[in-house]
Order: C-alpha cells, then structure tokens, then sequence
C-alpha cells in the first residue's frame, strides 16, 4: 500500500562548536503547512535510520494512518568510523561539542527556520548503539531543550550510569529503550556484553523515577533487529 510521501531535504550546516559542516536530512510530513507547529525528532546516525531503518517510510505510513501526530525529522550523519566515535562516545574528542552543537546550534537553527513548537516534550533525541548513548547524554545535560529520548541498544558505560545517577530533574524525560537479548557479545564493540549494563540502565532509570518503555527484543546488535522497532518507536513517542 503507497502513503502520501514526505520530503526530504539535503542541508549542509555550518557548526562552529564542530568547526565543519555537517550533513543534515531535512523530513517534513506530506501534509507539511507552516500554518501549524510540529514536534520534532532529531536523529543522530542519521542516514542510517532514514536508509536502513526506514525511518521516513515508517513516518508516511504512521502519518497517513493517523496513527502519529506530524512531525518534523532531521538527521545528523557521520563521516567516518572514527569521525563517529570521537562525537559520539563520551570520552571522544569532539563529544562536549557534539553535545553543545545540538542544543545551542541545530536546535535553535531548527527552531527559526521551521514551525517547531519550541518545548522540551515536543523534541525528541534518537540514536543506535553510541548514536543513542549521545543522544541520551545530551539530553541527561539539557533536560529544558530535550525532553524525550530513543535509545535502539546504547552503549552504556560508567559515565553514562554515573550522568543519570547524578540527574535530577526525571520528570523532565520520557525514554523509549530497548536492547537485544542476544547482545551479550557484540562483534563490532570489542565483543563487549551490551545486554547486562542496559539492564543496569533499565534499573538505574526505575529507581530515580524516570518515565520510560524498557523492552529487550529477540536479536543482536544490528539494523536486523532495529529497523522493525523503529516504527513501534514512533508510535511510542508520537501517538
């Protein structure tokens, strides 16, 4: 069955936290009018979700459905395997000013040239593997800009537990978050065990009161298994 498609939309952002530019994916929903104010998802690994995690397809089909409220899309991409991990991880060279781009750049960029709504609730961080683990800890750091998160199996160490341990304002934060139960050995992380510190974060996110979906699916650490989660995530975060 076809839907009513979206646009997607190339923009090169000039970051001066990153001191480079940056490719973005722009989605704005087939029905898009700048009449209306949107709730925004912004999505780190960004053409990895739109290309195999099907993100902009799962967002027509929702949207059409009436399923999902419309929303406005826009995903940050990498350059490189290392480029990656140097934003991304939190001891990576570039991860404060990964982190200080989204909130003191993208978001206010986002903010004038589209009809956001311009609240914590209605922006949503997304992110895979260490996609999700940057994505949490800036919204861990701007609870007022961020206040709803997607995490597809984060990698999760010491630092991160210590951050939401240290959190105080829970009430501030909605997470979706889910982890494989195969992914007790993950090939491409130094065949490191995914699945124990998740449920320590699982936990760690109970106790202090935070709202959040906590889910562990049949499958290892691979777009196999997120792409399908992915539309349930919408539908989570923005039915």
């Amino acid at each position: 069955m076809s839907f009513p498609q979206g646009t997607i939309h190339d923009i090169d952002f000039k970051s001066n936290e990153l001191d480079e530019t940056l490719s973005l994916l722009v989605y704005l929903p087939a029905t898009f009018s700048p009449l209306y104010n949107y709730s925004l998802l912004i999505v780190q690994d960004g053409k990895d979700y739109f290309q195999m995690g099907r993100l902009a397809r799962y967002a027509d089909e929702l949207i059409a459905e009436k399923k999902m409220e419309n929303i406005i899309i826009v995903g940050a991409h990498y350059r490189s395997v290392t480029d990656r991990r140097n934003k991304y991880h939190p001891a990576g060279e570039q991860n404060q000013a990964y982190i200080r781009f989204l909130s003191h750049e993208l978001v206010p960029w986002i903010d004038k040239e589209y009809p956001t709504t311009g609240m914590g609730k209605g922006r949503t961080l997304m992110g895979d593997s260490l996609a999700g683990t940057v994505s949490l800890m800036a919204a861990l750091k701007y609870p007022n800009i961020f206040g709803r998160v997607i995490l597809h199996s984060p990698f999760v160490n010491d630092t991160v537990l210590k951050a939401v341990e240290n959190h105080q304002t829970t009430s501030h934060l909605d997470i979706y978050h889910v982890i494989g139960k195969e992914e007790t050995v993950v090939k491409v992380s130094k065949n490191r065990d995914f699945l124990t510190p998740n449920r320590e974060l699982h936990e760690l996110f109970k106790e202090k009161g935070y709202n959040t979906f906590y889910d562990e699916f049949d499958g290892g650490h691979s777009w196999k298994y997120w792409q399908p989660d992915v539309k349930r995530a919408l539908l989570k975060m923005f039915s």
